[in-house]
């Protein structure tokens, strides 16, 4: 009898959730753009910071509770594990999220999206150099290599290269911090579930951040309506997001997985055309060459020729 495939390792399961993934971190710009400036003082990086440590703090709660009752237990990290939470925290969400909330406040919606799409070359290579969980295969370097050409194409003017450091540069060095958290998170989820790991570390790091955005002056203001759904939205998505991508890394190769991330861009792009109203900095010939060269890197690592037995079983059908 055929052994019964895992869902978390089959590929319209991985496709599905990891895009679902993506897709919920491209409509974080949009958002971040839109309600941030509702609730804190515009370019105040304290209470940026601030901001987003009750985001991760209220994430990682919503992560706790929702599958705490899903599995009628209360979810606990083990005591041994909470260096290795802490770890994940640092890069995943304290690193990660002050590079990214600062960058994003002194770039354009589009090109930040666009940016934090070369999270999936730098967890490609560290996955492959630093940390030695899978092998650095030509196509692998390929793949990469369109991807990050998206990301030189978007910021050409001409033919000048135009990236702000403390705007285009912060998102970029915040996506190499995920990409060090993705294979803490691969390595250490062997250890606790990654769902615990995923709550536990949002909150810690949230409250961290909320902490240090407090002592340096941080403020916000509950006032508008709009700017609080917006909030409790980005605290949801965060939630679902990054424990099902804990999840998918703990059963899959973190390439297979991560290379996914290549289309927040595209989400990134395409949500913040319709929901911001600012330009997008982007000329029109680059924006698709863009999009062209990411979703090119993406189905050139994804793709697979059919296995031998694979071939036998579909023409027996």
């Amino acid at each position: 009898m055929k052994e019964k495939q895992n869902i978390f390792t089959h590929p319209l399961f991985i496709t599905l959730a990891a895009l679902l993934c993506c897709a919920l971190w491209g409509s974080a710009t949009p958002a971040i753009k839109t309600g941030s400036p509702l609730l804190i003082p515009q370019n105040h990086v304290p209470s940026t910071i601030l901001f987003a440590g009750i985001r991760f703090t209220a994430a990682g709660i919503i992560t706790v509770l929702i599958y705490s009752l899903a599995r009628r237990k209360f979810l606990v990290p083990k005591k041994e594990n909470i260096p290795r939470i802490l770890t994940v925290s640092a890069f995943q969400t304290v690193i990660q999220y002050i590079f990214f909330y600062i960058g994003l406040a002194n770039t354009t919606g589009v090109k930040g999206t666009i940016a934090s799409g070369s999270s999936a070359f730098f967890t490609v290579l560290i996955a492959s150099l630093i940390f030695k969980f899978e092998k650095l295969t030509p196509k692998k370097i390929i793949a990469c290599i369109l991807g990050f050409a998206g990301i030189v194409v978007v910021n050409l003017n001409g033919l000048t290269f135009n990236m702000n450091f403390v705007g285009d540069g912060f998102v970029i060095i915040s996506t190499v911090s995920y990409a060090l958290s993705t294979m803490f998170m691969k390595k250490f989820s062997k250890y606790e579930d990654p769902v615990v790991i995923s709550g536990y570390q949002f909150i810690a790091g949230g409250a961290f951040m909320c902490i240090v955005g407090l002592l340096f002056g941080g403020s916000i203001s509950f006032a508008d309506t709009t700017g609080v759904i917006i909030l409790v939205y980005l605290s949801f998505l965060s939630a679902v997001a990054y424990a099902l991508w804990g999840i998918l890394l703990k059963y899959n190769s973190a390439s297979r997985v991560s290379i996914f991330s290549f289309t927040t861009p595209v989400f990134g792009v395409l949500l913040s055309s319709i929901f911001l109203t600012e330009a997008s900095g982007v000329e029109p010939l680059n924006l698709v060459v863009t999009l062209l060269l990411v979703s090119g890197g993406i189905l050139m690592l994804n793709y697979q020729k059919p296995k031998a037995d694979e071939l036998k079983i579909e023409e027996s059908k």
